[in-house]
């Protein structure tokens, strides 16, 4: 079967060709439909060798759907069914510890001990035609959802959902949202806040493009980033600034404007990983300013996403490519050129 792999640090990913793996006691095999292309698999593989305890080669791809294809020895009891459409839960954690055991491997108290975060971050992940998951607690029924296009929901909008909850008690009518980054995360985050919130939402990017995205996903106002976005977003919330800030780009110019759009007893949350830093002391925040680093989201907490989506509540912005053409996607991606989502799809 066709697979993209990463072979080496610093490197390209290797589209090639590798058997087709046969599930083993406990594992299913699925028949992939989609795998989303996520910025964050740039970082892996620009990190240099050392910086993630990952063992090479494996194939990339965390965010997943498709179809159950075989069941393995032993999961016949578990309420899977072959053809049954399914998302692929991304965070593989150690299954039996009690982050895990209440559905949140995003938060497994064993991770250091495991030799990778999940599939296509350490292990054989789902750009790939069949993909191996584990076991069956890791996948989600996706119902009447198009698998083709649901893969995003496993990542892009499973995040900004785990980071948008926890805040959901600051979003009162009247108060206002601030997402930064209209991206594959950041078009969902302005959706979900609709969705889920009385918040006005504001949106920032540097792209008339994305900010024309972030209209269309229904934010409220739009605001060019750079210097002077923190001072407009004041002005539009009356002086008052954002109740939460969800910055999707984590750089040291984005987690500026998070700041100085802050408002009083507000979350300034960041999902983005640029590496940016945010100096935290007396002056830098508002008063009563948390600052928080989530991951991911929990297994029940995708289940939710499912039936937003289900619902129409949310729908992520998808472009497809062959999953021979990975490689161009990643530099498209690179570019900025990447509007949503883009999702490989396998040939047939």
């Amino acid at each position: 079967m066709t697979a993209v792999r990463m072979a080496a640090w610093q490197e390209p990913p290797q589209v090639t060709r590798i058997p087709v793996p046969e599930p083993g006691p406990g594992e299913v095999l699925i028949k992939v439909a989609g795998a989303g292309v996520c910025h964050s698999d740039l970082h892996v593989m620009e990190w240099p060798a050392g910086t993630l305890p990952y063992g090479l080669p494996f194939t990339l791809g965390h965010e997943t759907s498709g179809w159950v294809h075989t069941l393995g020895p032993g999961t016949r009891t578990t309420g899977l069914n072959e053809g049954d459409a399914v998302l692929v839960y991304g965070p593989w954690g150690c299954g039996v510890c009690p982050s895990c055991a209440r559905g949140a491997e995003n938060y497994c108290r064993r991770a250091g001990e495991l030799p990778a975060a999940g599939g296509g971050l350490g292990t054989d992940g789902g750009m790939a035609e069949y993909m191996i998951v584990p076991s069956p607690r890791l996948l989600v029924p996706l119902g009447d959802l198009d698998p083709r296009t649901a893969a995003p929901l496993t990542d892009a909008a499973l995040t900004p959902y785990h980071a948008i909850k926890r805040s959901l008690h600051r979003l009162v009518p009247g108060s206002t949202a601030v997402v930064i980054g209209v991206g594959g995360l950041g078009h969902l985050a302005v959706q979900l806040l609709k969705a889920l919130s009385a918040a006005d939402v504001v949106a920032v990017d540097t792209a008339p493009d994305k900010l024309d995205l972030a209209a269309e996903a229904g934010a409220d106002h739009l605001v060019p980033a750079g210097e002077g976005a923190a001072e407009r977003i004041r002005r539009l919330t009356g002086g008052l600034g954002a109740s939460l800030v969800l910055d999707c780009v984590g750089a040291d110019a984005t987690l500026k404007t998070a700041a100085g759009a802050a408002a009083v007893e507000s979350d300034v949350t960041v999902v983005g990983l640029a590496g940016g830093t945010l100096p935290v002391r007396y002056g830098t925040l508002p008063w009563e300013a948390s600052v928080t680093i989530p991951y991911w989201g929990t297994r029940p907490e995708l289940a939710e996403v499912v039936a937003l989506a289900g619902a129409g509540r949310i729908r992520p912005h998808v472009k497809t490519f062959p999953l021979g053409e990975a490689a161009e996607v990643y530099r498209l991606l690179r570019d900025g050129r990447i509007e949503g989502r883009a999702v490989l799809v396998p040939e047939g």
